[in-house]
């Protein structure tokens, strides 16, 4: 299943439901990042519930674009921490996602 991507004021307009800085230049830079993934339904949205995605995202997010070296632990601590902040969210944005993990980490530069 395919879907539109949304406008990059319209990333940012959900990112605000849960930080109050979403820097547009870095929504921008995150959607460039995530490319033809957004077309795609599933891929656009994050399961706090898989596991699989869950190391999908510490390994190749975390690890190897923000290029962090704290151990899983803290890597699996931070991305639960985002989870617990979207639990009210059925639909949790990949966009939105990458975006708090960058935040929490203050890795946001190195979207702009």
């Amino acid at each position: 299943m395919t879907l539109q991507k949304l406008s990059i004021g319209e990333y940012a307009s959900n990112i605000q439901k849960y930080t109050d800085n979403a820097n547009e230049d870095v929504v921008t830079g995150i959607v460039k990042h995530l490319g033809i993934a957004l077309t795609n339904r599933d891929a656009s949205l994050v399961s706090c519930g898989d596991k699989t995605e869950l190391d999908r995202i510490r390994e190749g997010f975390l690890k190897k674009k923000l290029a962090l070296a704290a151990s899983d632990e803290e890597l699996d601590r931070a991305i639960s921490d985002i989870c617990t902040a979207m639990k009210d969210t059925r639909n949790k944005s990949r966009v939105t996602f990458y975006y708090l993990l960058a935040e929490k980490f203050d890795k946001l530069s190195l979207f702009k």
